[in-house]
């Protein structure tokens, strides 16, 4: 594991258990976003990056969601395979209602662990 990796990786399971305490809640929408969250984080990290998009993938499951099913699917593969190289959209929520490849704005705080673990 990457030193970054590392570093992020408990800002990445916060957001994860957030999406669970939501979806438990029955809050699927804030499950996503925390899902979102954790994916933003954690992109740049191989296995923290295909864990995350596994989590939408059955969080779509979930939900009957057959459109972010396959889209999550691909995103799966993908993230398996390229995130070493480096190719990635910085920002991107990892949604299927978003291109895999464009790049979003990173917010504020999740920007500011990003450097964090980056030093």
């Amino acid at each position: 594991m990457s030193r970054f990796a590392h570093r992020i990786r408990s800002s990445v399971q916060a957001e994860l258990q957030a999406a669970r305490q939501a979806e438990a809640r029955g809050d699927a929408v804030a499950a996503f976003r925390h899902l979102e969250r954790a994916h933003v984080l954690g992109q740049e990290a191989t296995a923290l990056h295909v864990r995350v998009h596994w989590r939408m993938f059955l969080w779509a499951v979930r939900r009957r969601k057959p459109a972010e099913v396959a889209g999550q699917l691909g995103r799966l593969v993908a993230a398996a395979l390229v995130t070493g190289l480096g190719w990635l959209p910085h920002g991107n929520t990892g949604g299927a209602d978003v291109s895999a490849f464009s790049r979003m704005p990173i917010p504020d705080d999740l920007q500011r662990l990003i450097d964090a673990a980056r030093r």
